[in-house]
């Protein structure tokens, strides 16, 4: 064979090679082409970077705008003065809450309380927040760290009318505080139960954050039943059952409203995770099965109605679960259960581990007191629980913190032991710097004078129980005839004392 007949074999093997090889491959691409097509009828998907039509709506589930209108108009802008004191000097002190360390601009910082601009002494401060309305005829809803110890409390509308708000009654275990304005026809929220939502649902968070009206900001819920350690307090009564979301909430949002797409109250925007002081992640809300409940205490009786079940508690964790020789790594472990209360009287005992109250799951501690707060003494609830690997049920009656079912109403002064007792006023907090208390407003010839209790004296705890009211000091000394007790209060120079007195 010639050397141009071997060249031109080769060069034909090729093509003919090529006619097979391009044959094939279309065969195989129309057999892929009705596989796809196959694959895609029966499962209905496509591809997430492009949309292969311009005929296509955003879900209604998915639209702000509907939840966004009927909110904005219900959220108003609180500002709050500072009296500097009447000795015209300013205050030097640590935060009085732990959101003026997270919040500086909100409480005026540090350089607003020495008073940067030279004008004199006795400049007052103020901050800012916001609030949501709950009902046409005026009552609003606000964190108590927004107007706590405020000499003067000013609503700010949507439209720009401005009111003078007074304090109905404030709950700092929450941090809620309930004001009311005069005036009919507002345009009120509507509030939804927090305990519908879900962690992955949109939320819309409403509110004033740097003076900005009407802002609002969406995310998810990114967890609930959260505890954050933030309302810490001495008397170690605090209740944190954050919701937790991602929606952008800054200072000035205090108070505002989260919402769920329905334009529904879902909770009270309180806080904020971060390590700059605005927001970076993560913000919380008191949830607003709480609100609910706080609201209608505060206007019906002008305090909060606390329920208790009379136990200490922890988490349960791998490690307790081990040591304890639980059978769960979950629940909330009952540590101690207190004489006289509604766990002892219902047969809970110590190393019991609580897992529902009337049937909703409970794993934390959060989640426990956030289902016994929303109830009031004298309710009766189904606890579930196991014991020696059993799951058990009692039904627990609460009670106040007195050890009774009774409801407390506000009275505003009462004669005592030859002594006129009146709960303390805004101004009164503030001078004395105590969260609550009674105060001694007039002492004659009785008890409190036998030994030796001026007046102005404000009783802060009778043996290292507090005392807010007028109310729940009297309930404490009917508790107490016959018995020594120890009575701990303070002078409005600042002088702390304790009193020894036979009742």
């Amino acid at each position: 064979m010639s050397k141009k007949h071997f060249y031109l074999g080769i060069i034909l093997a090729a093509f003919i090679g090529g006619l097979v090889a391009a044959g094939g491959f279309y065969l195989v691409r129309d057999n892929r082409s009705v596989e796809l097509q196959a694959l895609q009828q029966g499962q209905n998907v496509r591809f997430t970077s492009y949309l292969n039509s311009e005929d296509f709506t955003v879900p209604d589930g998915l639209n702000f705008v509907y939840a966004a209108e009927v909110t904005t108009p219900a959220v108003v802008h609180i500002r709050s003065k500072y009296d500097a004191g009447a000795s015209g000097k300013t205050q030097s002190r640590q935060p009085r809450h732990p959101f003026e360390e997270m919040f500086p601009d909100l409480f005026g910082g540090p350089g607003q309380r020495q008073n940067p601009h030279g004008r004199g002494q006795g400049m007052p401060r103020g901050a800012s927040g916001s609030g949501v309305i709950v009902t046409a005829d005026g009552y609003i809803v606000t964190n108590n760290h927004v107007i706590d110890n405020a000499s003067s409390i000013e609503v700010v509308m949507n439209d720009n009318r401005q009111y003078e708000a007074t304090l109905v009654g404030t709950d700092p275990t929450t941090d809620i505080a309930l004001l009311k304005i005069e005036e009919t026809g507002l345009p009120a929220i509507k509030y939804g139960s927090s305990d519908d939502i879900k962690v992955g649902e949109w939320v819309l968070a409403v509110g004033n954050p740097y003076d900005l009206n009407s802002t609002v900001t969406a995310g998810i819920v990114s967890a609930k039943g959260r505890s954050i350690g933030i309302l810490a307090n001495e008397k170690g009564n605090q209740i944190e059952s954050f919701i937790q979301t991602d929606a952008a909430v800054n200072p000035g949002n205090s108070g505002g409203a989260l919402v769920n797409l329905k334009g529904e109250l879902v909770g009270i925007n309180t806080a904020i995770a971060s390590p700059t002081g605005s927001y970076s992640g993560y913000s919380f809300a008191v949830p607003s099965v709480l609100v609910t409940k706080i609201v209608d205490d505060l206007r019906e009786f002008g305090t909060v109605q606390r329920a208790l079940l009379g136990v200490n508690i922890g988490n349960v964790t791998a490690e307790l679960a081990k040591a304890e020789g639980l059978e769960l790594n979950r629940g909330v472990y009952v540590a101690n259960v207190n004489e006289n209360t509604a766990a002892q009287e219902a047969g809970i005992k110590q190393g019991d581990v609580i897992v529902q109250v009337n049937g909703k799951t409970i794993n934390t501690v959060a989640q426990l007191q956030e289902s016994i707060a929303t109830n009031r003494p004298g309710d009766k609830v189904k606890v579930t629980y196991y014991r020696d690997g059993k799951l058990r049920e009692t039904t627990a009656t609460l009670k106040n913190n007195m050890g009774t079912t009774k409801v407390v109403a506000k009275s505003e002064a009462m004669e005592v032991g030859g002594a006129m007792l009146v709960n303390l006023s805004q101004q009164d907090r503030q001078k004395y710097r105590v969260e609550g208390g009674v105060k001694l407003a007039k002492v004659g010839e009785g008890k409190w004078k036998k030994y030796n209790v001026r007046e102005g004296f404000v009783i802060t705890a009778v043996d290292n129980k507090a005392v807010s009211s007028v109310d729940e000091l009297m309930t404490i000394l009917e508790n107490k005839k016959g018995e020594g007790t120890l009575v701990e209060g303070v002078y409005p120079d600042g002088e702390k004392v304790y009193y020894g007195m036979a009742w």
